[in-house]
């Protein structure tokens, strides 16, 4: 996959084509809650604002939404994982992803171990309104997946354990609004984080093993970053000799 700086701009070759765009609405879900994880594909151009696709939804504005959660891309991959793990035959869709991609040609597909914090993607050739967005953060899964997949199967740990696998995708902020579409190419057109794959971050927020401060450093000085993130991950710095006081 092509690893480019920041503000550098090539658009060559497109790594992806974006196969499908679903957006939700609030409606009545579980536990008399509402939800916008069913979410359904937009078969025409639709509007990208700074909180998202225009059309799209969301029914609990703390955990989900917001200008940094604004768009939500899952690989495919993650669907074969959990239907082998539990046994089940769960939809590409089912989850509340906004955006489906599929390489293009040798290109890997886009999933946690080559998606970088900071990686900004062009969907569409170069244009006035070419949506441009920007990865900040992966998802945290929720009880909400439970209750769409793992209820009705008497599974009730897949949130669980697809957050141990770290396999849940990532959220996007928008760089650039504009319109976007299902099956245009999309643009890898910054990089300025290439050690900064979600699968790391995943790794390190999540693991028990305290890093030494210049490991975790590198992290905070990202500044597209969700501050959360961060605040996990300065958790992780293990102290040193001097840091620790002496016992009375």
């Amino acid at each position: 996959m092509p690893s480019t700086h920041a503000n550098t701009s090539d658009l060559s070759q497109p790594i992806a084509l974006l196969t499908c765009v679903r957006a939700g609405k609030a409606v009545p879900f579980t536990r008399g809650e509402l939800s916008a994880i069913n979410k359904t594909p937009v078969n025409a151009p639709i509007a990208v604002n700074n909180l998202g696709l225009v059309t799209d939804e969301q029914a609990d504005y703390k955990h989900h939404g917001g200008v940094l959660k604004a768009v939500h891309e899952m690989p495919t991959a993650t669907y074969a994982r959990i239907n082998e793990q539990f046994d089940l035959n769960v939809e590409i869709g089912s989850l509340g992803e906004n955006l489906t991609t599929m390489p293009i040609g040798d290109m890997p597909a886009l999933d946690e171990r080559n998606v970088c914090i900071g990686d900004v993607y062009q969907y569409g050739d170069a244009s006035a309104d070419a949506v441009r967005l920007r990865v900040v953060q992966p998802r945290r899964p929720c009880y909400k997946i439970n209750d769409k997949i793992g209820n009705y199967t008497k599974v009730p740990n897949i949130a669980a354990w697809i957050s141990k696998q770290g396999i849940s995708g990532w959220y996007y902020e928008v760089v650039q609004k504009g319109e976007i579409t299902a099956d245009i190419p999309v643009y890898l057109i910054e990089r300025p984080y290439p050690f900064a794959t979600l699968a790391a971050l995943w790794q390190l927020t999540n693991s028990k093993e305290k890093h030494a401060p210049e490991v975790i450093e590198s992290w905070l000085a990202i500044e597209c970053l969700e501050e959360s993130w961060k605040k996990g991950l300065k958790k992780k710095i293990k102290k040193s000799d001097q840091d620790i006081a002496p016992q009375s």
